[in-house]
């Protein structure tokens, strides 16, 4: 009898613990980073979206991401946000650095060359909201103070790109907020930062014992940047020569062109200048390579061009992080190359 009764008292203590007991107190990689921070003690990011706000939606944040177009709260179409750009004309909506602690342009492009993703000018989105300082470095000497108030601020960042880079509206509080919860449904989850079992099992103690969270936090925030760095810089000095220093790879040069290039200008996609594969093409571009024209590659990746009256859309440059000296004359030499085949 004491027998059974201490085995009934030993299920009862088993099934109370897991009754009790977290469902799952450790965390996984489809984990939130955000909240695992806020968990760990972090303060809260200040760019939650205001769900109270008719009309907020992370569907239609998504559609005026990927469209320019959302339904508002009566389920009508309101006007595109640009006549010219959409968001994913210049950022992906998908990860596009291998390693999200540093930005490397030659990572960069083999990473998205076999993604399949668009070698663009802007910063990704996806794990956007993770972020803490926006416009940073030398857009300052292109947007002037216009970015003073979008440096700390997402939302400000937001409108700041919908006017200024996408040469559109401003966002209505609906439109910003619902782009907002879109953004937060691609925010950084843990299995994007490449953690260690350790630091996976020391994470989980810290959840538990907060004895330790302050270097916890830190670790986290080591795996991912929390501001894009962003420096322009300038073509060479005598155009023709190009950076005598550097050897331009052709093979290279081809995938900016496909992935880079071509993201905007295959059938005048985001420009009105359209780019192909036709030898003609190359011999133009060939022809305004050490030119001061809206054609040379050299003056429009370090300086981009600026709107012209009745064409509202541009050409955004490539900084440094972007785009690199080597990978401006793999492009020179791939365009070089097929001009004379």
């Amino acid at each position: 009898m004491n027998k059974l009764i201490g085995f009934v008292l030993c299920c009862f203590t088993i099934v109370t613990a897991f009754i009790i007991a977290p469902k799952n107190s450790a965390i996984n990689e489809k984990d939130s980073v955000a909240k695992v921070l806020q968990a760990l003690g972090d303060q809260a990011l200040p760019h939650y979206p205001n769900t109270k706000i008719k009309g907020v939606s992370a569907e239609q944040g998504k559609q005026l991401v990927l469209t320019g177009f959302a339904l508002n709260a009566e389920g009508k179409k309101v006007a595109k946000q640009s006549a010219h750009f959409v968001c994913t004309s210049c950022h992906n909506v998908e990860r596009d650095e291998p390693n999200l602690s540093q930005v490397d342009p030659v990572a960069k492009l083999a990473y998205v060359v076999e993604k399949g993703l668009p070698f663009v000018q802007g910063s990704p989105l996806y794990g956007v909201v993770n972020r803490t300082h926006f416009y940073n470095g030398d857009y300052e000497k292109k947007y002037g103070d216009l970015v003073k108030a979008a440096r700390n601020n997402l939302r400000e960042a937001i409108q700041l790109c919908a006017v200024e880079c996408a040469q559109g509206r401003r966002l209505e509080d609906w439109e910003l907020e619902s782009i907002l919860a879109y953004l937060w449904t691609i925010d950084l989850k843990i299995s994007d930062l490449d953690l260690t079992d350790e630091e996976v099992k020391q994470i989980n103690q810290g959840t538990r014992d907060s004895s330790k969270n302050i270097e916890l936090v830190a670790l986290l925030k080591s795996k991912y940047l929390q501001a894009m760095p962003a420096n322009f810089a300038t073509p060479p000095e005598d155009r023709q020569q190009g950076f005598l220093e550097i050897k331009g790879n052709p093979q290279n040069g081809k995938k900016i062109y496909d992935f880079g290039c071509k993201h905007c200008h295959e059938g005048m996609r985001y420009s009105f200048f359209e780019l192909d594969d036709a030898q003609n093409t190359f011999k133009f571009l060939d022809r305004h390579i050490s030119r001061h024209t809206r054609y040379s590659i050299y003056q429009v990746a370090r300086y981009g061009t600026s709107p012209l009256p009745g064409k509202g859309a541009y050409m955004p440059q490539y900084t440094t992080e972007k785009m690199n000296n080597q990978q401006l004359e793999d492009l020179r030499a791939y365009i070089q190359e097929q001009a004379q085949r």
